[in-house]
Formats: structure tokens, sequence, C-alpha cells
């Protein structure tokens, strides 16, 4: 009987090539087939609709801002497959993200520097201009992340570019990502996907960590911050290189046994995901503290609708992703760059001009936008995309797509700043100790004071005495003769601070310190309340009121205490309440107290609208029974209780008996935003102070 001869090494060397060969040919298939995903274009379609309903207020839309996480995570995912499976030089990889991003919005930045000069008042037009400059530079997110968490910003408008602070992210991101991984790969290319690996899940983790703890200090830095969102690029890239793994295991795998385990998984994985995205947009609202840990659901589910359509199996095929992948979806994934970019500048420059807007109208303006979206995406994005490739090419349009808004926003800013006229300071006019009249008797003002160019600076002196949110104890913050025993304390929260220059000049007519302790959108009553910068309870308020009356009461005790602050904390009764609380704290200390009541609140941005109106002076009434609200130690008997001197400059500001109150009095402009007075109102108001507190104060 014959032997079976032994295998030729020959032959065996040959089968072995065969077969590594034809397994490379069937993992590079399925990368090739993995490079174009229908299911992500349909998925950039629920992404950028979530948005557009949440900006147009669309009901039962209250979460749709977590689109913008969606599209973050599908940028991680996409990015980073692409550098594993095919890495390229830094140049080219520059060049590539350029041609693809940076037209289209200079395309309508642009158009938004001519709308905006043209439709625009010229004080939101100087915003515009300098928001503009942000935007085409890739840093707007720095820069909201200064204006919002900046308590003089209070009251004003959004931005008519805001929108870009997520491009800027993702710009920033990029940059980041391909230094890191092109960088390492270059280094030590044997170890790139071990590499890429750590970064990912280092770079996640640590951002992850910054994400929440800035949720939870400060609102506006963990939402705009680049570092506090690169954990869902990061869940993106690390769903990429699990992917491409799943793939190659499936590549080399048994089809059969992976048809019957991995098809249930990836369906129940992909519809576990995409619940995931549709419970937080259905259920989030803007109370939710955000991103933190409410971004997780989102940024995760979206995470595992790319696996599950990419761990080997054709593309799409899931049951999900055949869903996403339907036409409507992907006609809308493939605008929604551009949709994104036109939406938010229509909405906001058509409620600039007109008001405040249904959400009916704002649906039809934002369908409206669609047709400069597709215009864009014709005429910009597609022939960018199929056109050469050569990074010279590239960095050649990136430097025009960001020179050229450069531009517009320069010019915009030029001409609106000549509209305004001069932002230079003038001196105070006379103002009245009594009376009905606000200006001294024979005292005219031939101008706007202050202008419009310079209202929304004309702040108070001693700006760091605004403490930080997260501060609990405020600083040595003196004016006058700081080395006077003698002080008068100012105590409250911004609207306690606007009344610096008002008590100066009395504290240095008797060559007495000023100590300034205010906490901004911090009450001195006892009351505690939730800071929406901060998007959640307002801790460190209930702290620095604590501290402060302990400081108080532990050192020498002061000439005069002035108390001042906004009257809109919580409910009637819990303003009584609170004020009690504090006063009976207060009055121990012996000194005499004093009571600025609260100035009236416009409600409106006052610079913009005088602005809108060409400076004139009886165009921005706001309505008398809004300015005020029923004060506790006016009404409620508080102040003769516990024997405190009452200022009230209303009935000043906001003179007469008929329904409205002026914006204007006199040639002065009496407010700097929605709910601040302008530094000079305060002090024209110092003589009448001063002779309030006749008395209490000695000559």
């Amino acid at each position: 009987m014959p032997t079976a001869e032994p295998p030729s090494p020959a032959r065996t060397a040959t089968t072995t090539v065969a077969t590594t060969a034809a397994v490379t040919t069937t993992v590079a298939t399925t990368v090739r087939a993995a490079a174009f995903r229908p299911d992500i274009e349909g998925l950039r379609g629920i992404a950028v609709l979530a948005v557009l309903c949440f900006h147009t207020a669309v009901p039962g839309v209250t979460g749709g801002y977590v689109g913008v996480d969606v599209f973050f995570v599908i940028s991680g995912f996409l990015i980073t497959g692409m550098l594993v499976a095919r890495p390229l030089g830094l140049l080219d990889f520059a060049a590539r993200r350029a041609r693809r991003i940076l037209p289209a919005a200079a395309v309508v930045l642009v158009a938004t520097a001519l709308a905006g000069g043209l439709l625009l008042d010229p004080l939101r037009g100087t915003d515009l201009a300098r928001d503009l400059l942000a935007a085409a530079g890739q840093f707007a997110n720095w820069r909201f992340v200064g204006r919002q968490t900046d308590y003089l910003a209070a009251g004003r408008d959004p931005s008519v570019v805001q929108h870009f602070w997520s491009l800027g992210v993702e710009n920033q991101f990029y940059a980041l990502w391909g230094v890191l991984l092109l960088g390492l790969g270059r280094l030590l290319p044997r170890r790139r996907t071990v590499l890429t690996w750590l970064v990912t899940l280092i770079v996640g983790a640590g951002s992850l960590l910054l994400c929440l703890r800035w949720t939870a200090q400060s609102a506006p830095l963990g939402y705009f911050s680049t570092a506090g969102r690169l954990w869902e690029f990061a869940a993106g890239g690390a769903a990429a290189l699990l992917a491409r793994r799943l793939a190659l295991r499936s590549a080399t795998g048994t089809p059969r046994g992976w048809s019957r385990t991995g098809r249930a998984a990836l369906c129940l994985l992909g519809w576990l995901g995409a619940a995931a995205v549709l419970a937080a947009v259905r259920w989030y609202d803007r109370a939710t503290p955000f991103p933190g840990s409410a971004a997780l659901l989102p940024a995760l589910g979206t995470a595992a609708v790319l696996l599950a359509g990419g761990s080997g199996r054709p593309a799409g095929r899931t049951e999900v992703g055949r869903l996403l992948a339907t036409r409507p979806l992907r006609a809308v994934g493939r605008l929604s760059y551009a949709w994104y970019l036109w939406h938010w500048p229509v909405l906001t420059i058509a409620e600039a001009r007109l008001g405040p807007l249904p959400w009916t109208a704002l649906g039809a303006l934002t369908l409206a936008s669609a047709v400069p979206a597709w215009l864009t995406l014709r005429l910009v994005e597609e022939p960018l995309r199929r056109g050469s490739t050569a990074p010279r090419r590239g960095l050649s349009i990136a430097a025009a797509a960001l020179a050229v808004p450069l531009i517009a926003g320069l010019t915009l800013g030029g001409g609106t700043v000549r509209a305004l006229g001069s932002a230079e300071g003038v001196r105070p006019p006379s103002g009245a100790a009594a009376g009905a009249d606000l200006l001294a008797p024979g005292t005219q003002v031939l101008t706007l004071t202050p202008s419009l160019a310079r209202a929304r600076t004309d702040f108070p002196p001693g700006r760091d005495c605004e403490i930080p949110l997260a501060a609990e104890n405020s600083p040595r913050c003196l004016f006058g003769d700081e080395r006077s025993p003698d002080r008068i304390v100012l105590l409250g929260d911004s609207h306690a601070g606007q009344w610096i220059s008002g008590l100066l000049p009395i504290a240095e007519r008797r060559h007495w310190a000023l100590e300034v302790l205010v906490k901004p959108g911090c009450p001195l009553a006892a009351v505690t309340v939730r800071n929406d910068v901060l998007g959640r309870t307002f801790t460190e308020c209930d702290r620095w009121r604590e501290n402060t009356l302990a400081r108080l009461a532990s050192g020498p005790a002061p000439r005069l205490i002035v108390l001042s602050g906004l009257n809109r904390y919580g409910g009637a009764e819990e303003r009584a309440e609170g004020w009690r609380r504090t006063l009976d704290r207060l009055s121990a200390l012996g000194a005499p107290l004093a009571y600025l009541a609260d100035t009236p609140m416009p409600g409106q941005d006052i610079p913009t609208c005088l602005a809108a109106s060409d400076g004139r002076s009886d165009a921005c009434f706001f309505p008398r029974d809004t300015a005020f609200e029923t004060d506790p130690l006016l009404a409620g008997g508080l102040a003769a209780r516990y024997g405190i001197r009452v200022l009230d400059v209303g009935p000043v500001l906001c003179p007469g008996t008929g329904p409205d109150c002026p914006a204007v009095l006199q040639g002065v402009l009496l407010y700097r935003d929605s709910g601040h007075i302008t530094d000079t109102l305060a002090s024209v108001l110092s003589p009448r102070l001063e002779r309030g507190l006749g008395g209490l104060l000695p000559e």
C-alpha cells in the first residue's frame, strides 16, 4: 500500500504565499469597502436636522444641540480610520482638510460680513467684525468662552457666527491629531497601530476628565473648549480602530460563524446606539448640564452606530445602516456642512431686523437657507473635492480662504466704528443732588454721553473686584485712601459693583477707603440660586456670602456698609426671608447700613437698540411694569425694622407716571447693556447719593 508522499517545502511555501495574498486582498477589499459609508452620510443628515430643529425651536427637539456631538464623533472616526489605513505626509493631510473645510466657510463668512454691514446696526456690526476675525482664524470657540464667562457681556444677543465655534474645535482637533498620529507613525512605523490606540485612550480619558470638571465649574468652558471636547473625537477614533480590528478578524475568520454570532450583535449594537442619540435629542434640554456626563449618551451612541456599520460587513448592511443609507437622509447628509454654516446667520440676522420670531417662521427661514447651502455644495465643495490633490494647491486655497474673510471682517469693523463715532471718554456732566432732574441746573449735554462706541465698555473701575464664578472669597479691593482706618464697604452682586464711581468721590472727600466686596450673579440675601453660566446650583455664591459676612465680623467695623443688588432672585417671599437672615448678621456688626435700591431693568440691550435707531433717545423706551420688582426692603418694611437708610433713584431714572421708562435722560445714556447702568451715570448720581447719606457720614 503506497504511503503518502510528504509535502514539498516549495509547494508549502507557494500555498502559504497564495493564502496570505488572498487574505491581504480580502482585507484590502474590506477596507476599501468601508472607505465610503452611506450610513455615515445619513447619520450626518440626522445630526444636522437635530441642530437645525433645535435652533428653530421645533417642539419636541429640545436636545437637538447634541447633533454637534454626533459630528465630532463622526470626524474622529473618519480621520483616525484614514490616518491608520493610509498614512499621509503632514502637509498633504493639512491640505486635504483645508480644501474640504475652509473654502465653504470662507464663502459664508464673506456673505455674512456683507449682510451684516447692510442689515445690522453699527454696534452689532462691530461685534460681528470681531467675531468674524475669530471665526476666520479658527479660534471662535475660545472667543465665545471668554465672552460667555464675562459678566460684562451679559444681555447681549448671540453672535451671528457663534456656530463657528464647532468648526474651530474641529480644525484644532485635526491639527493635533495629524501631528500626533502622523508624527508617531513616522518615528515608529511598526508600532503605529499600538501608538494610535495609546494616544486615543490617553487623550480621550484626559479630555473626559476635563470635560466633567469644567462642566461643573464653568459651562461655557466645558462646552466651547477644545480640550473638553477631544474625548468625543477620541470616542470616534476608538470606534474606527475597533472596527478595523473586527474587519481584519472578519476577513480571516469563518464567514458562516461570523454571520451567525456577529449579525445579531451588530444589529443590537446599532439599534442601541441610534436609540441613545434619539433619546438625547428628545429628552435633553437647555437645563441639562452639558456636555459633562450627559454627553456620553449621544457620543457613545454615535460610536456604536459607526462600529456596527463598519465591522467587516458591507457598509450600511445592518438594519440601522440601511435606514440611515436611505436617499433622503443621504441627500441631507451631503448638504449638512454647508447647511449648518448658512442657517445660523440667516436666523440671527432676521431676528435682529424683525425681532423674535415664532418657530414656524424660523423653520421657513431655515428651509430657505438650504438654497445658498446647495449652491455652496455644488459650486465650492464638490469642485474642490474633485480637483487637484497636490498639497501646494490645497495650501494655496487654504491661505486664500483664511485671508479673504479676515479682510472682510477688518473692512466691516472699520466701517461700523466710523458710524458709531468716537470711543474716547469724556468728563461726566454734573449731577443734581436733589429734585426730579438728573443733571445739575444749567448743565447741558450736547451729544450722547457716553457715546455708543464707548457704551459697552463704560463699566466701573476695579474689574478684578468682580470675582470669577468659581471664587468663594473676595480679594483685597480698596479705592481712595487705602491706608485710612476708615472705610465704606460696598457689598452685593454686579448691581452693587456698578455703584463704585458713585461712592468713590464720597470716600475720597473724607480721605477714607472704599472697600468693594461683590460677586456677580450672587444675591446678598440668603437665597440659593441656579447659575446659567455654570449650568447648576450656584453653591459658590452661598459660600462666598458666608465667608464675606464672617470676614466683616472678624475685622474692624467700617464707617458705613452700603448694600445693593439685583432684586430678582427667587420669589418675593424667598427674597424677604433671605434678606432677614442676612440683615440679622449685618446689623450685629454695629455699623450704619444703607441700601441702594435696584435700578430699572430694561430687559433689552440698550446700546444695540439705540444704534439700530440712529441714536434717537425716544426709540428705546421700555415698560415700567417690567422695569421694577417688589422690593422687600422698601415694600416689606425691612429697611425700617433694621434701621437702614434707603436711597432709591428709580423715580429719577424712570420719571413721571407714564407706562414707559427712558433709556436716555438729558443726553446721558443710562444703561450699558440690558440691566447695568453706565459708569457715567453712576458718577452723575454721586451728589445725589452723598446727599441721601447725609447724617450717616461726617462732613
